[in-house]
């Protein structure tokens, strides 16, 4: 939005709109001048909320009351007015290192864990989507003999997750009749060989390993290693969403915001049962990623979504080998403390980057 604003009228709406956030009463001149020292008259202050209002800035909720911010406003002030703190990113940063164990926790409730510590700092529904499986990578590969007629691959991704194929021996000619301890150190040579050749690789394309570098003593189990690969690949197929993990729900359902029921069914609806709708909003780029801004803002009527109409959504991505794999995001009315907001956001998506990669 394009409107030249004087520094009284953005004073004065950066006023607005951090006192409605603070209080969600509608906003009089009065108050302005009592509480934030503007150092002009009430007239002066009325005139200027007048033109701000003209503008699409404020609104009233009733003739007689005080104005509080439109989507526009808001829109205006996280673009313009207020500077994200720097020292609250490091804070979240220092929160998570102390209470999340990367090294014995499970991926999964590594994540849940980041969402409830989120919600708990912020005050708003947290939101984090797992790791998109077609950007895995091999950590570890291993061929086990399962018992006397099946094989399994195991396969660990640079996630930790594990991943496995169980196939029946007779894919591979004669290794039935082998001694169990023949064919257990073959499997471990294989394994050597798969590793070697497939550390690293995204599991997407583990299916594309040539397999004429084989010895010739092992070529039998080409085929019986492709056919495990491409199953291995199938099950990595992208798919349309992930799983989005949510924690603080009842932190965002205490705000005056979501008073109506119907309102609220709506939104946990969404959630709860229609998240592929949801997914796409969260785990996008923001427009101005290159300017080096990774954090994505949505203000009630930007939100697609008719339950969202009445929310912000602050998203951000984190990466592995600088690829967007998955989102943090916070979702909560759009009277929000945005300048705190943003840099935990952000502050959680880089701590997530840096511990997958």
């Amino acid at each position: 939005m394009q409107l030249n604003l004087t520094a009284r009228q953005q004073h004065i709406l950066w006023a607005t709109v951090r006192h409605y956030i603070a209080t969600a009463e509608p906003v009089g001149s009065k108050v302005l001048v009592e509480e934030y020292n503007l150092s002009v008259s009430p007239a002066t202050i009325r005139n200027a909320m007048s033109y701000l209002e003209k503008a699409g800035l404020l609104y009233q909720p009733h003739t007689s009351a005080g104005r509080v911010p439109s989507d526009s406003g808001y829109r205006i002030y996280v673009d313009q007015l207020i500077a994200p703190s720097e020292s609250l990113a490091r804070q979240v940063e220092q929160v998570l290192n102390e209470r999340l164990n990367w090294e014995k926790w499970s991926l999964e409730a590594l994540l849940r864990g980041a969402a409830q510590i989120l919600s708990a700092l912020s005050g708003y529904m947290t939101l984090i989507t797992l790791p998109q499986t077609n950007t895995s990578h091999v950590r570890h590969l291993q061929l086990v003999l399962a018992d006397t007629k099946r094989v399994m691959l195991v396969v660990v991704t640079d996630t930790y997750e594990t991943q496995s194929v169980l196939m029946e021996l007779s894919a591979a000619p004669d290794l039935e009749h082998s001694e169990q301890e023949v064919v257990e150190r073959e499997l471990q040579i294989l394994s050597n060989f798969l590793n070697s050749q497939l550390r690293g690789r995204a599991i997407a394309l583990l299916s594309q390993l040539d397999l004429s570098e084989l010895d010739r003593e092992f070529q039998r189990y080409a085929d019986f290693l492709r056919s495990m690969l491409a199953d291995l690949t199938c099950r990595y197929q992208t798919p349309k969403f992930t799983r989005i993990l949510i924690g603080g729900v009842a932190e965002v359902l205490r705000q005056p915001e979501f008073s109506e029921l119907n309102q609220v069914q709506m939104l946990m609806q969404l959630l709860e049962e229609e998240q592929e709708q949801l997914w796409p909003l969260i785990f996008e780029s923001p427009e101005n990623e290159n300017s080096g801004k990774r954090v994505n803002v949505r203000i009630g009527s930007e939100n697609p979504l008719e339950p969202m109409r009445c929310c912000a959504l602050i998203s951000a991505n984190y990466r592995r080998g600088g690829v967007p794999v998955g989102s943090v995001g916070v979702l909560g009315p759009t009277r929000m403390h945005y300048e705190n907001a943003i840099p935990m956001v952000e502050a959680t998506a880089e701590y997530l980057s840096e511990a997958l990669s």
